[in-house]
């Protein structure tokens, strides 16, 4: 691979969230997640009627919350956002602009459960100010997400999650334009190859990044990124073998970075603590600005927002949520449905809201289907043996357990590999600082 091919995967890895999130967006906003998400369209809430299932294919999707999701198009000027009183229950509303970047946070954690009023506001906005009352969030991009996550306790707590999400409201301002929406560009007659350049071309000069990654984004200007018109329409062929080579090894990369690190994990397991800490530029609601949670390295943050897009797209800050995950058991070895293991707490993750574990196959990380429709455990889930010191003891394995006790506590694996994922929601300083570790996975056979 020589120097100009290596400088474009360079910017394969960069443009790479862009080009999935917003692809994402367009997919979800047209036609939903299946049975799991209504279509939610542009500027409105759309609310998953359940807790996910296997049948919702969705990298990494939780089973915890119920998700509430609203895409923005502040193109046509502000929004409105109201959140009713939720009483104490946690709820977290993520911000998440074209480029992934987690920019505010609405929730219990960040502002409390009490009724309250935001106003969302488009890039450089200069309208009238908010009424009193009325805290301003600023988009870093015309188009974002809001990822909510409303905590649920199985089907018998669903009435009162679906009261909460009968207040959740976006409202456009009087004399709001219309709205531009995700340009499409020349993307639809272009080669496979030649797509993502083109995508990310007509996306980062829609939807710009902060001003030093636009530096960083001028060194690909003379591959078309810059240009206007349509580029990718006629390469010469030096050019297509270079970004035909550049897609692919690009894709090699983002494979390749999305790898589980042994050398940090401790027990097997990498808690991802700082995996969402790539955002440098925009600090707004509920977010923490201050060094521990920023990736100094600007070139070393690109590749890790293309590694979380890859593994666990619209993920939150590790304030927020921290996740971890496992890949091998207690000597290394790949988990694997063709075994039995164990997971001893003694004790639990520590957090001021709740914790999970949820199974996952590999290597697309979607839910597993089994006789028992349990995805997940965890300090909610009923009818969980505890030892008499309370420590709790988690089986995986395909096969249902004999054991009445290893039953009741039973996670189903597929029978191929496996990556378990622990959520801890509103993690406590132990969790955060290293001290708490969980422990490794046993295989029993």
């Amino acid at each position: 691979m020589d120097w100009t091919e290596r400088l474009l995967v360079d910017g394969y890895v960069f443009g790479y969230p862009l080009v999935y999130n917003l692809s994402s967006i367009q997919a979800i906003a047209a036609h939903g997640m299946g049975a799991a998400l209504p279509p939610p369209g542009w500027n409105r809430f759309a609310f998953a009627p359940r807790l996910a299932t296997p049948d919702d294919a969705f990298v990494s999707v939780n089973n915890d919350t119920i998700y509430a999701i609203a895409f923005l198009d502040l193109s046509g000027g502000p929004l409105r956002l109201r959140v009713p009183d939720t009483d104490g229950a946690y709820y977290v509303l993520q911000f998440v602009d074209a480029w992934t970047n987690n920019f505010a946070y609405v929730g219990r954690r960040a502002t409390g459960t009490g009724e309250a009023e935001f106003l969302i506001v488009p890039p450089g906005w200069e309208g009238a100010g908010a009424s009193d009352g009325v805290r301003v969030i600023e988009s870093p991009t015309d188009v974002a997400a809001i990822v909510g996550r409303l905590a649920v306790d199985g089907d018998d707590d669903l009435p009162r999650v679906q009261a909460i999400e009968a207040g959740l409201a976006l409202e456009s301002l009087p004399g709001n334009g219309p709205l531009r929406g995700i340009p499409h560009g020349h993307a639809a007659g272009l080669p496979e190859h030649l797509r993502p350049w083109e995508l990310l071309r007509v996306w980062s000069q829609a939807f710009p990044p902060a001003a030093a990654d636009r530096e960083y984004l001028h060194r690909f200007a003379a591959y078309g990124l810059a240009d206007r018109g349509n580029p990718y329409g006629i390469v010469s062929r030096e050019l297509d073998e270079h970004l035909a080579h550049a897609t692919a090894e690009g894709r090699n990369r983002i494979e390749e970075l999305s790898r589980p690190d042994a050398s940090s994990a401790v027990n097997g397991w990498n808690l991802l603590v700082h995996a969402f800490d790539y955002n440098l530029d925009h600090f707004g609601v509920g977010t923490i600005d201050s060094p521990e949670w920023r990736i100094a390295d600007r070139e070393q943050a690109y590749e890790t927002r293309a590694r979380s897009a890859r593994n666990g797209l619209w993920g939150n800050h590790g304030y927020e949520a921290v996740y971890g995950e496992v890949f091998v058991d207690a000597e290394g070895r790949q988990l694997t449905g063709a075994h039995a293991y164990e997971l001893r707490l003694e004790e639990p993750p520590p957090a001021d809201a709740f914790w999970s574990i949820t199974m996952y196959s590999m290597p697309d990380f979607l839910l597993v289907a089994n006789p028992i429709d349990r995805y997940s455990i965890g300090d909610r889930t009923p009818g969980l043996v505890r030892g008499a010191d309370g420590s709790l003891v988690i089986r995986m394995q395909h096969q249902r357990p004999s054991d009445a006790d290893a039953a009741a506590n039973w996670l189903p694996t597929p029978l191929g590999e496996f990556r378990p994922m622990v959520r801890i929601y509103q993690p406590q300083a132990s969790v955060l600082d290293g001290t708490y570790r969980l422990p490794a996975i046993t295989r029993l056979d």
